[in-house]
C-alpha cells in the first residue's frame, strides 16, 4: 500500500471511530477515552454502559472485498485487546467487576455515508 493509501485508511479509521462514539452516546453510553495506546495494543473507545466498563474495537470498511468488518478480529487481535484492557485497569485502578469487549463494525459508501453499523457485545470476556 502506498502512502496515500495509508493516509486514506487512517482517515477511514478516524471516521469510523467518530461514528461509533456518536452511536454509543445515542444509546446512553458515556465515552471515557478514545485511542488508548500502549506498546502492544490500542483500544479505540473506552466507555461506560451503566455500571459496565466497555472496551470497544471499531472496524470500518468501504467494501467487503476483504471480508466484512466484523470478520477481522483474529485471536491475536483479541489477545492484544485483553492485554491492553488489563493494563488500562491497572493504570486507572478500575475496580469495576463488570467489563466487556465490544466490536462495532461499520460499512460506509464511497462518499462516507453509513451503510451499516453492527454492535456486537461481549466478543470475548
Amino acid at each position: 500500500m502506498n502512502l496515500q493509501g495509508v493516509i486514506n485508511q487512517q482517515k477511514l479509521g478516524k471516521l469510523g471511530e467518530s461514528l461509533a462514539a456518536k452511536y454509543l452516546q445515542k444509546r446512553g453510553y458515556s465515552i471515557i477515552e478514545r485511542n488508548f495506546r500502549i506498546r502492544y495494543g490500542e483500544i479505540d473507545i473506552i466507555a461506560r454502559d451503566g455500571d459496565t466498563l466497555v472496551f470497544v474495537e471499531v472496524k470500518t470498511r468501504k467494501s467487503t472485498q476483504f471480508g466484512l468488518p466484523e470478520e477481522v478480529i483474529t485471536p491475536k487481535k483479541l489477545h492484544e485487546l485483553l492485554q491492553t484492557a488489563a493494563f488500562y485497569n491497572t493504570r486507572h485502578n478500575t475496580h469495576t467487576k463488570k467489563q466487556r469487549i465490544d466490536l462495532i463494525a461499520i460499512r460506509v459508501s464511497d462518499n462516507n455515508t453509513v451503510e451499516d453499523i453492527k454492535h456486537i457485545q461481549n466478543i470475548s470476556m
